[in-house]
C-alpha cells in the first residue's frame, strides 16, 4: 500500500473527503518527524513506538576499490511494533 491507497483508505473508512484524509496524513507524518528531531518517541498504544536510534561509527568498503572508508555516526528512526499490531499478523 502505497500512500495515495493509504488516503483512499481513510477517506472511505472515516467517511470524510480525500483532501482532507490527505491534510491529516500529511499532518500526522510532519508531527512524527517533529517529535523525532527533538530526540522524543511518538507512541501509539496497540500500534507502535517510533523512536530515535543510534548507529555507531564504524568502517566500510568501497565496493568499487576495496578501499575502506570511515562511515560517521548517525542517528536513524525506528519502530517497534505494539502488541496488538504483532498479534493481528499471526
Amino acid at each position: 500500500m502505497n500512500k495515495s491507497e493509504l488516503i483512499d483508505q481513510i477517506a472511505s473508512s472515516a467517511d470524510i473527503s480525500k483532501a482532507a484524509a490527505g491534510r491529516a496524513v500529511d499532518a500526522t507524518i510532519a508531527a512524527v518527524k517533529t517529535a523525532l528531531k527533538k530526540g522524543g518517541s511518538v507512541s501509539l498504544v496497540g500500534f507502535g513506538t517510533f523512536y530515535v536510534g543510534k548507529r555507531a561509527a564504524r568502517t566500510g568498503r568501497n565496493p568499487q576499490t576495496g578501499a575502506s572508508i570511515k562511515i560517521k555516526a548517525a542517528k536513524v528512526p525506528k519502530f517497534r511494533p505494539g502488541k496488538n499490531l504483532k498479534d493481528a499478523l499471526n
